[in-house]
């Protein structure tokens, strides 16, 4: 069992686990894609039409709910919205109707965007602010992403869309581990009060966290845009089946998992800024390969851009965090979510490209937005040290916001 001074404690881990299952519906929308495709015939542009549905709304209420987290206790949100997520998504294939798949798309967006601000507040809290800690609660997002295409096959290819309702089963387990994670935390009630504010104390630095938050979205862009069309535009440049656009998207996501945890170790020896600064440069070498490399070794270049959006990917959040530390719930819901989501806003743009031209055409403008996402990067410094907030009265009964001992 997991000390109070280790922070992979018990609750961590369970919450790391939970967002795996809630990422899974967030990778699940464009793993659906290729399907919606190939069954009903849906066009580039339809298709990506999916995923702006999950996006769009989850993009508007995403900062609501930051705003909301940092002004009131709602731990409920985290059982509650992983069900949510993971319904709209098992309804996706059960009607012929665009209009309901779109509705019902749009709803498992709002449940995703209700989950991560609250979770990324317990998280943070649970793990002390460790950089290391919470780059174990971002792998479980990535691995919910990786395993979303693997899934969707798996459930999807054998039985059709109509199958879709098993893909509900992720949200069960996910839901229960939220409950274990939050019962082992302890309760918590009231509201923040902490200046009257957010809930940490310091000083907001919004020049910083807008500059950061503009190179997110230039990444968000990028990931969204390659995860909803590079199982197609590799079948297309390989000249493979269904298999080979399978293990590139799950590339996409599984070489996540890895750059998440080693962006926590780079950072411990480089620092956080600089590592990230490399990341960005690193992806604009990797997805000019990605478009421009033909034949199977496309995969590598897959791979390299994986790494390159995913190593920066949980010191975002710890940035973010640390550049307003009076608005720890804003911070997270901007870091971790909106600026996930909000690149399928530009999804059905490179939908209508591809359809007018190609899928390399419509790639081919992501190979700038990590070069710009960098030049917005190069004058940022590293944030004051984290402090923990005082949690409300009866949270715990931790001292200084550290997790309570684990209760197994």
């Amino acid at each position: 069992m997991a000390t109070k001074q280790s922070p992979l404690t018990g609750p961590v881990v369970r919450l790391s686990l939970g967002h795996a299952c809630v990422d899974v519906y967030q990778g699940a929308v464009a793993a659906l894609v290729p399907f919606f495709v190939l069954e009903r015939a849906y066009s580039y542009a339809a298709a990506s039409g999916i995923v702006l549905a999950a996006s769009l709304l989850s993009s508007v209420v995403q900062p609501l709910f930051g705003a909301l987290t940092d002004r009131w206790t709602m731990r409920w949100l985290l059982p509650v919205s992983t069900l949510t997520g993971g319904a709209g998504v098992a309804l996706a294939g059960v009607s012929d109707s665009y209009a309901v798949t779109l509705a019902v798309v749009a709803v498992s967006g709002i449940g995703v965007a209700a989950y991560h601000p609250e979770a990324a507040r317990v998280a943070r809290l649970a793990s002390r602010g460790s950089h290391t800690a919470m780059g174990w609660f971002s792998l479980g997002g990535n691995l919910g992403f990786a395993a979303a295409p693997l899934l969707v096959t798996a459930v999807v290819a054998t039985g059709g869309l109509r199958a879709s309702p098993l893909l509900v089963v992720p949200a069960l387990a996910g839901a229960a581990l939220c409950v274990a994670a939050l019962r082992a935390t302890g309760p918590a009630s009231g509201t923040r009060t902490v200046g009257g504010s957010a809930g940490g104390e310091g000083t907001d630095d919004w020049p910083s966290f807008l500059r950061l938050t503009g190179a997110i979205v230039c990444r968000s862009i990028v990931f969204v845009g390659l995860s909803t069309f590079i199982a197609l535009y590799v079948r297309q440049r390989t000249g493979g089946g269904e298999a080979v656009g399978t293990a590139a998207l799950t590339v996409l996501y599984l070489g996540g998992a890895v750059g998440t945890v080693a962006g926590g170790k780079l950072a411990q020896r480089w620092g956080r800024i600089r590592v990230v600064q490399w990341s960005y440069a690193l992806t604009v070498l990797a997805v000019a390969g990605v478009v421009l490399v033909p034949g199977p070794p496309v995969l590598v270049f897959v791979a390299a851009a994986s790494a390159g959006l995913y190593v920066p990917f949980s010191l975002h959040i710890t940035l973010g965090q640390d550049y307003l530390p009076r608005r720890v719930g804003t911070a997270s819901g901007v870091t971790l979510g909106l600026t996930v989501s909000v690149g399928g806003l530009a999804s059905p743009l490179l939908g209508a490209v591809a359809d007018a031209a190609s899928l390399r055409t419509a790639l081919a403008p992501l190979i700038v937005l990590p070069a710009l996402g960098w030049l917005l990067l190069r004058r940022l410094e590293e944030p004051g040290m984290f402090a923990v907030a005082p949690e409300r009265t009866g949270d715990t009964g931790a001292e200084d916001g550290a997790p309570a001992p684990d209760r197994e």
